[in-house]
């Protein structure tokens, strides 16, 4: 069965409403609970978080040892500013308060390719049946 999905918030399916797509049930249930998730995410912070380990620029350090032992782990958030990377070492205080902004931001990713994907299927499955109502 299909049939048009309206919401009162300002979302993908309420601009699809708008635009008279029609979308099933089931895609209207995934809009909503994608919709529910975004607005229980939170705050989050762009870019990556990395865990790294260097070598020093001391001949005789343990890091050029035969195994080596490198430095770290130092956390690294890298972003772009402006076009540019940029790259700032945190603190394990800093890691402790930020990794949960930087899991949401990793869960806000995974929501809006899910919202994309779902998007995309019912513009696929419009333009595919105003395609097979124009006939051959």
């Amino acid at each position: 069965m299909i049939w048009k999905y309206h919401t009162s918030s300002l979302t993908v399916a309420h601009i699809l409403w708008e635009k008279a797509m029609q979308i099933t049930r089931q895609q209207a249930a995934a809009a909503a609970r994608i919709a529910a998730e975004l607005a229980r995410t939170g705050f989050a912070l762009p870019g990556t978080l990395s865990l790294q380990r260097y070598r020093c620029g001391k001949a005789h350090c343990r890091c050029r040892a035969e195994p080596p032992t490198l430095h770290g782990p130092y956390a690294l958030w890298t972003r772009k500013i402006e076009a540019k990377t940029v790259t700032r070492r945190l603190s394990a205080a800093e890691l402790a308060e930020y990794g949960p902004l930087f899991e949401n931001a990793k869960r806000l990713r995974a929501l809006v390719s899910e919202l994309q994907g779902l998007t995309l299927a019912i513009v696929e499955a419009e333009t595919d049946a105003q395609q097979g109502d124009a006939g051959p």
